[in-house]
């Protein structure tokens, strides 16, 4: 394996970019890291990446700004600064642990390694995009992940895969919340002179529980509610968050629909703010790439490869519904995101590292 030799120097790539923290919410973090992913990316590329500013928030770059195949992923964790006291970076036996070390850094590390390996320029038209606010939804990078693929004829997502399985489906996703109006009045002296804005949040957070759909496997989940401001008052005001799953567009816009409909008993006002979020990556926008993973993984004599489906997106989502052929799940193997067991295997790097060079040498040739 010629990325074999790498990994000593990737590890120690991986360990400072792992206790750079990088929450999503923290600004001075997410600045912080991209200047570190930068000096980083110094050892791997073979010209200088670059730090954009983008709707607020720091991108590291590399290569065309429009690239034919671009490598995505992003620097932000959900974890808080100060994770690292409980979670350090650490290795132990075949298992890297540590804040985002699985979610996605590691994924990062092996992209840089694979263009080093694959010996590819800017000129081949290969480019790399590391964004600081996907785990939220990746709200102001969109428009920019959208103007980076107007040439490409495939985005590579390095976000990690349990068990090597690559995705080649991903669940839509579509966020809610909900406000509804009512009339505060004291809950002793004049009950009936108010509109109980609890009592019809109730209403419509039971009329969820038919919307969703055993047969399409489409998840619509009251998650977060809140009313009222004294255990004396009707409350006036109470607001529902909601999150929608479903594996294709149609079944999004549907409950979209429903959502939008709904009426209460009382007289309320009703707001609605969101809807939907990442459409669905369906699988015909992976096949072609995962059958090309395959056979380049057949021909280095690893593991047969296989893929999976998962309920969670990611920005390949947004690159899918776009057009543009897209394999996710290209990063790290292991197990725990989002979770305090978090884990990277430390042989896959290489493998997956090398199977990504012969997948951009590959599809670049082409």
């Amino acid at each position: 394996m010629a990325i074999e030799p790498m990994l000593p120097a990737m590890l120690d790539t991986l360990k400072e970019l792992v206790e750079c923290e990088s929450p999503t919410s923290d600004l001075a973090s997410a600045h912080a890291v991209t200047r570190i992913a930068q000096r980083l990316g110094n050892d791997w590329l073979p010209t200088p990446a670059r730090i954009e500013e983008h709707d607020g928030r720091p991108v590291w770059r590399w290569g065309p700004d429009a690239p034919s195949v671009l490598l995505l992923g992003h620097l932000d964790t959900v974890w808080p600064v100060g994770t690292l006291v409980n979670i350090p970076f650490g290795i132990n036996g075949d298992r890297l642990t540590g804040p985002g070390v699985f979610d996605m850094k590691a994924g990062v590390v092996q992209g840089w390694a694979a263009i080093k390996e694959s010996g590819l320029t800017e000129i081949s038209g290969i480019g790399m995009l590391l964004t600081t606010d996907e785990e939220t939804g990746s709200q102001a990078s969109r428009r920019l992940i959208a103007q980076a693929i107007t040439n490409a004829k495939a985005v590579i997502v390095l976000e990690p895969s349990l068990g090597g399985a690559l995705k080649t489906r991903r669940k839509g996703t579509s966020n809610y919340l909900l406000r509804f109006h009512g009339v505060a009045s004291h809950a002793g002296l004049d009950p009936d002179r108010g509109v109980n804005s609890l009592v019809a949040a109730a209403e419509f957070i039971l009329a969820t529980k038919q919307w969703g759909s055993q047969e399409h496997e489409t998840s619509v989940t009251p998650t977060v509610s809140k009313s009222g401001t004294t255990t004396n008052t009707v409350p006036d005001l109470a607001e529902v968050h909601v999150d929608v799953r479903a594996w294709n567009r149609g079944e999004q816009e549907r409950v979209d629909a429903t959502i939008r409909a709904f009426t209460s008993i009382l007289p309320v006002t009703i707001e609605i703010v969101g809807g939907i979020d990442r459409p669905a990556m369906e699988a015909v926008m992976s096949v072609d790439l995962f059958t090309l993973a395959k056979q380049l993984n057949g021909e280095l004599s690893y593991p047969d490869l296989t893929e999976c489906a998962v309920g969670g997106a990611s920005d390949g989502n947004l690159t899918a519904a776009a057009g543009i052929p897209t394999i996710d799940g290209m990063g790290a193997v292991g197990d725990g995101a989002h979770a305090d067991f978090e884990w990277a295997s430390i042989s896959a790097m290489p493998h997956r590292a090398e199977l990504l060079a012969a997948m951009l040498t590959k599809l670049l040739e082409d």
